[in-house]
């Protein structure tokens, strides 16, 4: 049996809904081979693009976590969606999500990458999650 390191998820399945992007987009490091004088930045091994990171805040209001750091691979810096007027924050979506767990000591935390940041889709900014069996009843 394969198990894949990373598992695909569907936007709308992690972040029911919606999240907004927070502070900004930053480049991230590769620790172990920057020195204090001179950063090296970390590169995706599958592809090789520069590596990405986005905070995002998740709306459900019953996330454990509410921050969630996204990282993108891109070949240049991603551009966030443009703000909305009267938001703090920037509504914004995945296109690519993948989950790779990871041992944190004795909890399991998870590694949340995508391919692709963008608006949310018209209508779409604020997803309802799916009725359960028993709200059907």
């Amino acid at each position: 049996m394969s198990i894949p390191r990373a598992f695909r998820v569907d936007f709308g399945e992690m972040f029911p809904h919606g999240c907004y992007m927070v502070g900004e987009v930053e480049q991230v490091k590769d620790f172990e081979a920057s020195t204090a004088s001179k950063p090296v930045w970390a590169r995706d091994k599958d592809t090789g693009d520069f590596v990405w990171q986005v905070t995002v805040v998740d709306c459900d209001p019953e996330a454990r976590e509410k921050m969630v750091k996204i990282k993108v691979s891109s070949a240049v810096q991603p551009v966030p969606p443009a703000p909305l007027q009267g938001l703090p924050f920037i509504p914004v979506e995945f296109d690519g999500l993948t989950v790779t767990p990871w041992l944190n000591g004795q909890r399991i935390a998870y590694s949340v990458r995508a391919r692709d940041m963008r608006a949310p889709r018209a209508g779409a900014s604020v997803s309802k999650p799916a009725a359960s069996a028993k709200d059907a009843a």
